[in-house]
């Protein structure tokens, strides 16, 4: 931020947070305001760092999966199968075809519960009534019920292994998540009759916190934020990982890159991950569940240890490129382990968007960018 600016007298900075209702998390906005149009803003990381990437350092391969649940809390399916692919590429792991197929399934109905979220908590920032809040939690908790009854947990799934998930799909269990994933295009519906033309949310979400498409890129930005700027670039395309190639999916864009464009591209990415869930348990192989020469390695966590090498593993999460660097040394432990979060990166442009903005503005374009701070600090 400029001194220039801060030092002018006509100016005020505020703080947001780090506890704010607003930031999502502890985190901190510095803002300097003329009026109430924003001139600059700070962002302070770091409240929330645990040292994650070290720990993992000083755990076995097997050990590390349960650390990454607590990177993005939401979406604990979705970090697993980007450590697994990378720890998968270093060691030359093969998954089976059933395996592939509950992988996509599972991280598929994880994008819906973030997206869920991110549209409810979106209207609270507004300002909006509570109740397209408490509809998507009604949705999302369905499907938590299913992640507590394949994986034992709600959120921490802990759920994905090396060549394979922790558990089979029983027939009943297809059956739940056929009849959960029956209901979202009706509930979507619903949810898109009650706010995608609304007066309210247009004139607070359309033209506002615009991403243009050359920042996007030059800045690393990928996800939702990316495609609702124009830019038609999906990694489950682009790298064609696990399966995703099998499957018949769009992949939603926006225009202007604007709050609204961020909030209706994940609508239809919902409804594309509804899709790509009812491909999949049409198709769902028999078979293995985990690759059997692996199961001593998870037994015994300390006889996993790959050749000396490095891997990256990267995948399409909920809020952009989710990506895993694993350097071994022919060790039981990573030699190296680096995370790349997109909440952090997507973070970056935050200023971009918000000067020139009223103050009203900015926190709901910190909400429409999606971050955890989990993810965000590590």
């Amino acid at each position: 931020m400029s001194e220039t600016i801060l030092n002018e007298p006509q100016t005020l900075e505020i703080n947001f947070g780090p506890q704010h209702p607003s930031t999502h998390g502890v985190f901190r906005m510095r803002a300097v305001l003329d009026g109430e149009t924003i001139r600059g803003l700070k962002l302070v990381i770091g409240y929330l760092h645990r040292n994650h990437e070290q720990i993992a350092e000083n755990l076995t391969y097997p050990g590390v999966f349960a650390y990454t649940d607590r990177l993005d809390y939401l979406n604990s399916m979705q970090n697993n199968f980007g450590y697994a692919l990378a720890a998968e590429k270093l060691a030359g792991i093969t998954v089976p075809e059933r395996a592939e197929y509950i992988r996509v399934i599972m991280a598929e109905l994880a994008r819906i519960v973030n997206h869920l979220l991110l549209v409810g908590f979106l209207l609270n920032d507004l300002g909006a009534f509570f109740t397209p809040c408490l509809y998507a939690v009604r949705e999302r908790e369905r499907i938590l019920d299913i992640f507590e009854d394949v994986s034992g947990s709600r959120m921490m799934c802990n759920y994905f292994r090396f060549g394979g998930v922790k558990n089979d799909l029983t027939e009943n269990q297809l059956g739940e998540i056929r009849k959960v994933v029956s209901r979202l295009p009706a509930f979507l519906d619903e949810f898109e009759a009650l706010l995608s033309k609304n007066e309210i949310l247009c004139m607070r979400c359309q033209n506002v916190g615009g991403l243009p498409k050359d920042l996007a890129v030059n800045a690393g930005i990928t996800g939702p934020m990316l495609r609702a700027s124009g830019i038609n670039y999906d990694i489950r395309k682009t790298d064609r990982y696990s399966i995703y190639d099998r499957f018949d999916f769009k992949v939603p864009l926006g225009q202007k890159g604007d709050v609204y464009d961020r909030y209706y591209v994940r609508i239809l990415e919902m409804r594309e991950s509804v899709k790509i869930v009812e491909q999949a348990i049409a198709g769902i192989p028999r078979g293995e569940f985990l690759n059997a020469k692996t199961l001593p390695l998870l037994r015994n966590p300390r006889l996993f240890k790959p050749a000396a090498g490095e891997a990256y593993g990267r995948i399409e999460s909920p809020k952009g490129e989710l990506g895993y660097y694993l350097v071994s040394d022919g060790t039981p432990q990573p030699w190296r382990y680096h995370v790349r979060a997109p909440s952090l990166i997507n973070l970056t442009v935050l200023e971009e968007m918000c000067v020139g903005q009223k103050i009203a503005d900015a926190i709901v374009i910190l909400g429409s960018i999606d971050i955890v701070l989990g993810e965000t600090d590590r």
